[in-house]
C-alpha cells in the first residue's frame, strides 16, 4: 500500500509545471496598443475635466454637468473601439485601468481648473 502512495507522489511531481514560451514580438504590440489607448484616454480625460470647468463657470450646477461627464466617462470605450482598430486585445483589466484613469483625471482636473478660476474666488 505504501508503494502504490510513493509510486503515485513521484508521477505527479514529475509532471511539474512548465512556462510556455514567451512571445517577444506579440507582448510588444499589446504595450504598444496599451500605450496609444492610454493616450487616447487622456485626451478624452483633459476635454471631459475642461468641459466640466467650462460648464460649470457658465452657470450649472455640479448635479447637471457630474452625470453629464458619466455619460461621456460610459460612451468612452466605444470611441476608443472607433479609434483603435486592435481595442479587441485589451482585457478586461487594461479597461478597468482606463477606466479608472479618465475618472479620477477628469475629477482632478475639473477641481483643480474650478478652483483657479475667478469665478471660485
Amino acid at each position: 500500500m505504501a508503494k502504490k502512495v510513493r509510486r503515485k507522489l513521484e508521477e505527479e511531481e514529475g509532471a511539474a509545471f512548465e512556462f510556455p514560451p514567451f512571445d517577444e514580438k506579440a507582448f510588444a504590440q499589446k504595450e504598444f496598443e496599451m500605450t496609444y489607448a492610454l493616450l487616447t484616454a487622456t485626451m478624452i480625460t483633459m476635454l471631459m475635466g475642461v468641459l466640466s470647468w467650462a460648464l460649470s463657470v457658465v452657470g450649472l450646477y455640479w448635479y447637471v454637468v457630474f452625470p453629464l461627464g458619466l455619460v461621456i466617462l460610459i460612451a468612452s470605450p466605444f470611441l476608443i473601439r472607433l479609434v483603435r482598430s486592435k481595442s479587441s486585445i485589451y482585457t478586461k483589466g487594461d479597461w478597468t485601468g482606463l477606466l479608472a484613469l479618465e475618472f479620477f483625471g477628469w475629477l482632478a482636473l475639473w477641481f483643480v481648473l474650478q478652483n483657479l478660476s475667478p469665478h471660485a474666488i
